[in-house]
């Protein structure tokens, strides 16, 4: 198939990029290099079945005979999101109608990069996708957290008015080789604090819970749904739960058990518990992940250690 990702220079979509290749697909990625890198890609750069378009989706793109459209293009962690946060508000209308026009004059099934963070900071745990949310429209993320809930009802108005093909997937916190160093997630972050010998940042007590999946199972989700018979939307992600502290205490043991931990003021509408109830996607993907936490980590670890290492040369 011919199948476009946006955002396939980026940290999961350079991942999805390297999986649909192996597949013997023809593929197309679309990225603008705010927060993906050509390096991600470079194995595939003299492959005549690979085309890299950098290419801002906020603008429409003309492409012909496109069977699927992997939509990942938009910057999913706060410290870039929040840099220009109109711009993020833009990427999450402005791309999604776009690709969304792209695939209803392709004939071609779009899948949405949604995200866990529509679900705000939810009132209800786990986070199933019947949960309608606890969003503020007005906070600091909300150029994100909104953003995804319009590229949502974009998508199924699509459907439902022109008989797009779309598919919806919800992403909870993913981690994993490729991750940027700067990117402000709380996985990259203490990983290289840790290895740096800086004192790892724990934001308010510690308390509040996340999910972390690995990359290689989150790209197997995306694909299972791409190419099955359920619209979604769909939560992807590792229901085991964590608080942030005994992340923290993981990292620091795997690392350097002599690293300090400090603690500072939780930013502003930071979600308090955040784990996915994936029921749905056993039940129609027929998925879970496989990778635990500490395997999953020890190849972050252990690709963020080479990074750090080749700068320091």
């Amino acid at each position: 198939m011919k199948i476009i990702v946006t955002g396939g220079a980026g940290f999961i979509g350079s991942h999805l990029v390297d999986r649909l290749m192996e597949s013997g697909h023809s593929v197309v990625c679309i990225d603008n290099l705010y927060t993906g890198r050509t390096s991600n890609n470079a194995q595939w750069i003299d492959n005549p079945d690979f085309q890299f378009i950098e290419h801002d989706i906020v603008n429409p793109i003309e492409m012909e005979n496109v069977d699927q459209i992997y939509h990942l293009a938009c910057p999913a962690s706060p410290v870039h999101y929040q840099a220009d946060p109109i711009k993020t508000a833009k990427t999450n209308f402005l791309g999604t109608l776009n690709m969304l026009e792209l695939a209803k004059k392709c004939s071609a099934r779009l899948l949405l990069a949604s995200t866990s963070e529509v679900y705000g900071d939810p009132l209800i745990h786990p986070q199933n996708e019947d949960y309608w949310g606890n969003v503020n429209c007005t906070g600091i993320r909300s150029c994100y957290d909104e953003g995804k809930r319009i590229a949502e009802t974009l998508s199924f108005d699509y459907h439902r008015h022109f008989g797009v093909e779309v598919r919806i997937v919800r992403i909870f916190n993913t981690h994993g080789v490729r991750m940027l160093e700067n990117d402000g997630r709380v996985v990259s972050n203490f990983v290289v604090q840790a290895l740096k010998g800086i004192p790892l940042t724990v934001y308010g007590d510690g308390s509040q819970t996340r999910s972390f999946c690995y990359v290689s199972d989150l790209v197997q989700g995306l694909m299972l749904l791409m190419n099955g018979n359920y619209i979604g939307p769909v939560n992807l992600g590792n229901p085991e739960e964590y608080t942030i502290l005994q992340l923290a205490q993981t990292i620091q043991r795997l690392i350097d058990p002599t690293a300090e931990l400090v603690f500072k003021p939780l930013p502003q509408d930071d979600p308090q518990r955040r784990q996915p109830d994936i029921s749905r996607a056993k039940f129609n993907l027929g998925w879970e992940p496989k990778v635990p936490l500490e395997e999953g980590l020890s190849k972050t670890i252990a690709y963020f250690r080479e990074l750090i290492a080749s700068q320091s040369t």
